[in-house]
């Protein structure tokens, strides 16, 4: 079998997802051409080249609708012979895509192809795909789960509880978060990842001021009556500081195998080493992470401490520091770059910005190990290992 490397990986700055955010004049369709564009312009390729073009969105309505990536193919214009499909797993859309992306390189049936992501929040809201009153689950999952089952931030919240992670601390992560971030822009390091659009450079949601004492300030955002008696040991800790902001964004990453590297003459970034997916508890939803990292390690051969690097993506503070507990990680080694708390999270492309991310930090860092992992709606959650070459 073939292997898959990631030979250019760029990312759009990301703005806030809310009507007067920088990049919220942007149609969706447009952020992921620019990356898809400057993709190739980087890496100098012939766009007809590309066999495939894989895109994963979350709220595929609207302006987000019809197959969005197609369409971002067009507007950055490549040939009208490059394919290309928009995939949905939730928050790991786009780490999906990677997947499916080196999957195909590996087997075969790719030369070369694209994995890439976007998501307009500010355009289209989240849940923009669910109409009001209408029931996305059906009458299985009802009698399945009587109860019911429970937002994405009553499921933090849960975490929250189930791992004893105090206010001050999840806090105190969102601000570490932030810091490094910051520290990452100062020092250039997300320069040759971002490609500006429309004047717009910098991510938008880093807060370098941030502190424990301003967040402590934050209301919980979670806080429902029906939900604090159904789960009495909740303390409602969440709030929009320690959790990922709305936000609008695309990222892209090259795909190919090292014989077609060499022979196009194209530099490998890292390697794609091994993957994962996994189902967790729906109603915890978010604690896949954590058997998703076991899985990859089992099925690359390689232990905890033999990863130089993780990128775990920071839906909310408690996943991550729920994650570290369960698996022993050293966080300094955790999302060195910051994370989504600062960073943003705009869904669909967040898969492949931690890639793009992780695997300009491996360069810089001199890692030869990187894992990466991602909860996802519904309990799932998607894991894979990156090598340096």
């Amino acid at each position: 079998m073939r292997d898959a490397v990631i030979v250019e990986a760029v990312r759009t700055p990301i703005g806030k997802g809310k009507p007067s955010g920088s990049l919220a004049h942007v149609h969706p369709v447009q952020l992921l051409a620019h990356t898809l564009r400057t993709l190739v312009e980087r890496s100098g390729v012939d766009p007809a080249l590309i066999d495939d073009v894989i895109g994963g969105t979350v709220d595929q309505v609207g302006e987000q609708a019809m197959n969005t990536t197609r369409y971002a193919v067009l507007a950055a214009g490549f040939p009208d012979s490059v394919p290309a499909t928009t995939v949905d797993r939730q928050c790991g859309s786009s780490q999906q895509a990677v997947h499916f992306a080196a999957q195909g390189v590996m087997s075969g049936a790719y030369d070369l192809v694209v994995a890439c992501g976007v998501e307009s929040m500010s355009r289209v809201p989240m849940w923009s795909n669910v109409p009001a009153g209408q029931d996305p689950f059906g009458p299985g999952v009802a009698e399945r789960y009587p109860e019911g089952l429970v937002p994405q931030g009553v499921s933090a919240e849960l975490i929250a509880a189930k791992w004893s992670l105090t206010r001050a601390r999840m806090d105190e992560f969102a601000v570490a978060s932030h810091r490094k971030a910051a520290a990452a822009w100062r020092a250039g390091l997300f320069d040759a990842e971002t490609a500006p659009l429309d004047g717009v450079s910098r991510d938008e949601c880093v807060r370098p001021d941030s502190t424990p004492e301003i967040l402590a300030g934050l209301r919980p955002a979670y806080h429902d009556p029906v939900f604090a008696e159904r789960f009495p040991q909740i303390e409602w800790n969440v709030t929009a500081g320690n959790a990922s902001p709305l936000n609008d964004g695309a990222s892209a990453v090259l795909i190919t195998s090292g014989e077609t590297a060499a022979r196009l003459g194209l530099r490998p970034l890292a390697r794609l080493h091994s993957f994962a997916v996994t189902g967790s508890d729906p109603l915890l939803m978010l604690t896949g992470v954590i058997p998703a990292t076991e899985k990859v390690l089992r099925r690359a051969g390689l232990t905890l401490d033999d990863i130089d690097l993780f990128e775990v993506n920071e839906a909310f503070a408690s996943v991550v520091l729920a994650w570290q507990q369960a698996t022993g990680a050293d966080l300094g080694k955790v999302n060195v770059h910051g994370g989504a708390i600062a960073l943003g999270h705009p869904l669909g492309a967040s898969g492949t910005r931690l890639t793009t991310t992780l695997v300009h930090a491996m360069r810089e860092r001199g890692a030869r190990y990187a894992l990466q992992t991602m909860c996802e709606a519904g309990g799932l959650a998607n894991a894979m290992i990156l090598e340096g070459v």
